[in-house]
């Protein structure tokens, strides 16, 4: 799989993509992640990347033609399966998308940053819009990792355990149980007996009837 990530600040993602499972998958060669900086493609000396709206209104916007530029060069060395922007107006990323995206063989994700990007963009150019929760972010840069990570743990080989990306919360729209480790007993504090009692239909059981219930407690709306 190849992720290319199109940013104006490619400083802020050297760290969150290189540690941890992502840098594993990528010394594996499961994935190649490449950043992208969309200053690369202007034109004038300062590099400009963005613009003052038409209509007056506070704020800057990047601009078309150095996004258009970017992603036009990538294309012609590969298809692309899907052309994410992020922005706080996109669908709302989940475990399902997540699920979707690492059965894909090539994605761009596109960073917004300042007010946004020139609405053309989204009109022309992208193929979907993703948003990791209803607030604003200085920039789309953080949003990408977390779709990055959340998208390449799930690539086979990834984990050293696969099957427990498959046992996450939001795989099957509950939260996860309670878990537990040693020691059994720490302050007073018990380790439910069931879970020491050895008996796995029992231990299963209760697991999923803690997830119901705390899934019901927590977040009822993914019960719907």
């Amino acid at each position: 799989m190849r992720i290319d990530i199109i940013t104006v600040l490619p400083e802020l993602l050297e760290s969150p993509l290189n540690h941890s499972i992502i840098k594993r998958a990528i010394d594996k060669g499961l994935v190649e992640i490449n950043i992208v900086n969309l200053r690369d493609f202007t034109t004038d000396k300062r590099r400009t990347v963005d613009d003052y709206q038409y209509g007056g209104n506070a704020g800057m916007v990047m601009m078309v033609e150095p996004i258009d530029k970017a992603i036009s060069s990538l294309k012609s060395q590969r298809d692309y399966d899907e052309i994410i922007y992020t922005s706080p107006d996109g669908e709302l990323f989940n475990q399902k998308q997540a699920n979707m995206l690492s059965t894909k063989k090539n994605i761009i994700i596109l960073c917004g940053h300042y007010k946004g990007i020139d609405h053309r963009v989204r009109e022309h150019l992208i193929t979907k819009e993703l948003s990791i929760g209803d607030y604003v972010l200085t920039g789309g840069e953080l949003a990408a990792a977390v779709i990055a990570d959340s998208v390449v743990r799930l690539i086979p080989g990834a984990m050293t355990d696969e099957l427990s990306a498959l046992e996450d919360c939001f795989q099957d729209n509950l939260l996860a149980p309670p878990i537990y480790t040693r020691p059994a007993n720490y302050k007073g504090w018990k380790v439910p007996d069931v879970l020491l009692s050895g008996n796995d239909a029992l231990i299963k059981k209760w697991q999923e009837e803690q997830a119901y219930e705390r899934t019901k407690q927590l977040r009822p709306n993914l019960l719907d």
